[in-house]
């Protein structure tokens, strides 16, 4: 029994759902989002979706909760959307943005400077004697996680001294330094 894939999803007002043979497609009023599936069915029915699964098989039983969540994330992305932040530790890290072109100073002989999709918004905070932040936000669940992680990637958080870009709010599990 899938516990995810049972609950039914509640459509919030301003939110359309279609269903075409294989394809789900949301509307909001921050964007239209489309997903392939298979292996389940989606019924959609009075403010609310529901997925079923065709039997108990392995396959259906983990494509039956996987979709569920997809749908899900779909349906509260066009609603509210989805928002990313990223903290630079470590002295000297900058980061800036013109557009969607994001500017990262961090410590390396030249700056990095990243094109992002125009599905996704950036901002970027410097307060002084704080931790510069930046801020993603879209619609799509996938793509903000995505590009988060590829910011991330530049300079992975360090165990010792912590320094290096982290989510905020990440908790980093620290190590001991050299014991004289």
């Amino acid at each position: 029994m899938s516990r995810i894939g049972n609950n039914p999803i509640t459509i919030p007002e301003g939110v359309t759902v279609e269903v075409n043979e294989n394809v789900v497609t949301v509307k909001g009023k921050l964007g239209e989002l489309s997903q392939e599936f298979s292996g389940v069915a989606i019924k959609v029915e009075d403010g609310s979706a529901h997925i079923a699964r065709p039997s108990d098989s392995k396959e259906h039983k983990a494509k039956h909760g996987l979709y569920r969540s997809l749908v899900s994330n779909m349906i509260e992305g066009v609603a509210k959307g989805w928002t990313k932040e990223l903290e630079l530790v470590g002295v000297g890290y900058r980061a800036s943005n013109q557009g969607q072109k994001l500017d990262l100073a961090l410590g390396f002989s030249h700056n990095i400077v990243l094109n992002v999709a125009p599905e996704v918004k950036i901002e970027t905070i410097s307060e002084k004697g704080k931790n510069p932040i930046v801020k993603l936000m879209s619609h799509d669940k996938q793509l903000v996680g995505q590009v988060a992680a590829k910011i991330r990637a530049f300079r992975k958080p360090e165990p010792y001294k912590g320094k290096g870009i982290k989510f905020v709010g990440e908790q980093l599990r620290r190590k001991a330094g050299k014991s004289a």
